[in-house]
């Protein structure tokens, strides 16, 4: 409780101090003399009113004729690494592809049939620089916003972004979002987005919440700059488990009775499960030594400090064995993980034309991870708690010259139970604004998740304490880039002791999610991965071309993903109405190759290898329709219009089946005030 009052402390003082507007009129005395032609001073007192009325009014019509000329480009967004873009109120293919309940480009990801539930994975990016494990029930994170997903604002005028979505059956998705700048140095947002849907099955209701709170103060000499967000989120899903395989059955055969997907048997009816968690976080830094025309060096203080409370909890109302094995209680039954984590890190950063940006940085990680009990299985006992504090050392270093840019990152666990390092480097060469290409390779060495390490329910085999070694793995990627005719990325990845989950090997078992657990594939792991991207466009009309080649060597078979995911979109554009309205329509497929995909275990929430049923080769087609008016964009789409007739085989994980046809809109509107 002290931690967290010490980080609200931090964050809500610049917000109270910095926030205030301290340009209050002085007050002016008046002569007490009721006549004129008594005193002129009266006279004198009623020109300087009109005067300063008249200043007054010169002022307002300034700051007026001042909001009039904000240009788009004035709206900025800036990320967690200080990269700068501005609000953008065009359409294109790009927005069609991020319309969706993550709100970003979905590519390599298959949605489940509700929307709010969680996607399988067609693909996987090793790249990280991270020196923690992570929580945990990763199936459930997609919607889960981490700290380098949160963007800062500065805007000359008040800015609103209201976004709605139509769901699957009594629900809806919406997220409204304001920023405002109450001086030119200080900014906050306050956004919320929530989602209720309850789907075509049974017991897929989803209830879903994101509160985001930002704020970011620089002050006028530019030395101080602090930011800094508070973030809460509930993401609820009721579970169950897939369809029974007489379902699955009836649903592949497609009879016309079937088509009401709520009469489908489902494994159970009596589960939900939610993630929760609340983040108060703020990085501030201040700069000793400014560049300026006599200095061609800065040196820059900075301190960063996060406080994080999570937990993933799984209820059910009564045990079912045949589908998770024995249970402890039959009734009632409630998982629950849960961290707490506040983090502590201290840098300088030194900055000279010739040598470029420099950076040293110590951090602090204190954790408490666990449960509120300890368990006693076949005589062995089964620890609550993973607790304790890492202290890490790191660096960063960014130089340009002309075309060319140099970046690299490394950092190092010296002290603490957990050991990890990374080491990252960039290279990238910008020809012109046309031709650019890169190289970067990273190497990470760190503890598996959580819930691989330890973990305990009320389910008998779903209790663990495993010792497991880091995963290393290293990644070589090159990219080259040219207009929008290509855009090719190849990386080479190689991961050596891959934590992964898959069905215990010790019991035999029918059920499809029986006995799932953590293993450790001691071997190495080469992973192939070849990313296309183009737009060829002809008169009014384009095609937009993502195309992915992935080749995994892999002995164990612990990591499996599609050979070719492709989506390609035929599109339409045109202004209409003398250019008052833009319209955009066209037809989107997705497809991807039959593989051993990744079935869903609800308990852990997480994914698990299996070996046993290949899913794929189903095409996806969607067909839409999009306009643009003034601000407002709008978004009409007929999503897998093609389900009827290409055949009921299409799946988002084995037993869970993929969306039918359904037609949705929704709309995106900015307010500039």
């Amino acid at each position: 409780m002290q931690k967290l009052k010490f980080v609200l402390f931090f964050i809500l003082f610049p917000i109270i101090v910095f926030g205030q507007d301290l340009s209050r009129p002085q007050k002016q005395e008046k002569d007490s003399v009721t006549d004129a032609s008594q005193n002129p001073s009266k006279t004198i007192e009623k020109e300087v009113t009109e005067a300063g009325l008249k200043r007054i009014g010169e002022t307002n019509n300034r700051q007026e004729e001042k909001s009039k000329k904000a240009s788009i480009k004035d709206y900025l967004i800036i990320s967690k690494e200080n990269d700068t873009t501005y609000v953008d109120t065009t359409l294109s293919i790009k927005k069609e592809y991020k319309f969706n309940y993550l709100r970003k480009d979905n590519f390599g990801l298959m949605p489940f049939g509700n929307l709010g539930q969680t996607y399988n994975s067609l693909t996987y990016n090793f790249q990280n620089t991270a020196l923690m494990p992570s929580f945990g029930a990763r199936a459930r994170h997609f919607n889960y916003w981490e700290i380098e997903d949160v963007n800062y604002y500065r805007v000359p005028t008040p800015l609103t972004e209201l976004f709605f979505k139509t769901a699957f059956e009594q629900g809806q998705l919406v997220d409204s979002f304001i920023t405002i700048n109450t001086s030119p140095g200080f900014n906050f947002s306050i956004a919320y987005k929530g989602l209720r849907s309850l789907g075509k099955y049974q017991q897929v209701l989803t209830s879903t919440g994101n509160f985001r709170f930002t704020s970011n103060y620089q002050s006028k000499n530019e030395r101080y700059n602090a930011r800094g967000h508070i973030f809460t989120q509930d993401l609820m899903n009721q579970e169950n488990g897939g369809l029974e395989a007489e379902s699955i059955q009836n649903f592949i055969e497609g009879e016309e009775e079937f088509r009401d997907r709520s009469i489908l048997e489902v494994n159970f009816e009596n589960a939900e499960s939610i993630l929760l968690g609340k983040r108060f976080h703020l990085e501030h830094d201040y700069t000793l030594i400014k560049k300026d025309s006599l200095s061609k060096n800065e040196i820059k203080l900075g301190h960063i400090v996060s406080f994080e409370d999570k937990y993933y909890q799984y209820q059910q109302t009564s045990s079912v064995p045949t589908f998770f094995g024995e249970a402890f209680s039959s009734s009632n039954l409630t998982d629950r993980a849960t961290i707490e984590n506040f983090y502590n890190k201290v840098y300088v950063n030194y900055s000279n034309n010739i040598l470029g940006d420099l950076q040293f940085n110590l951090s602090n990680n204190n954790y408490n991870y666990g449960y509120d009990k300890v368990v006693v299985l076949n005589t062995s006992t089964i620890t609550n708690r993973l607790k304790g504090d890492i202290v890490a050392a790191g660096g960063k270093y960014k130089k340009q010259y002309k075309g060319f840019e140099l970046d690299g990152e490394f950092g190092l666990n010296i002290s603490g139970d957990f050991t990890g390092n990374f080491i990252k480097a960039k290279a990238t060469f910008n020809l012109n604004n046309d031709i650019a290409a890169s190289a970067s390779l990273n190497h990470s060495s760190k503890a598996p998740n959580y819930n691989t390490l330890l973990y305990q329910s009320d389910y008998v085999n779903y209790n663990w304490r495993n010792n497991f070694s880091n995963v290393e793995t290293q990644q070589l990627v090159f990219n080259a880039r040219y207009k929008k005719l290509a855009n090719v990325t190849v990386d080479l990845n190689t991961i050596t002791n891959y934590v992964y989950f898959k069905q215990d090997e010790n019991i035999s078992t029918e059920t499809i999610a029986q006995s799932v657990r953590p293993y450790q594939n001691s071997g190495t792991i080469t992973y192939l991965r070849a990313k296309f991207e183009n737009e060829i466009t002809v008169g009014k009309f384009s095609l937009n071309n993502t195309v992915l080649y992935q080749n995994v060597q892999d002995d164990a078979n612990s990591l499996n993903v599609p050979e070719f995911t492709t989506r390609n979109t035929l599109y339409f554009s045109s202004p209409l109405f003398k250019k008052a309205m833009f319209l955009q329509t066209g037809i989107t497929l997705n497809y991807f190759t039959k593989y051993f995909m990744n079935a869903y275990n609800p308990l852990l929430a997480e994914f698990y290898v299996q070996n046993t049923e290949e899913i794929g080769e189903f095409p996806r087609l969607d067909f839409f329709i999009n306009a643009k008016i003034r601000q407002t964009r709008l978004f009409l789409k007929a999503e897998h219009f093609n389900s009827a007739f290409t055949g009921f085989d299409y799946f988002s994980a084995p037993n869970n089946p993929y969306r039918d046809f359904s037609i949705r809109f929704g709309v995106v509107w900015n307010f500039f005030l």
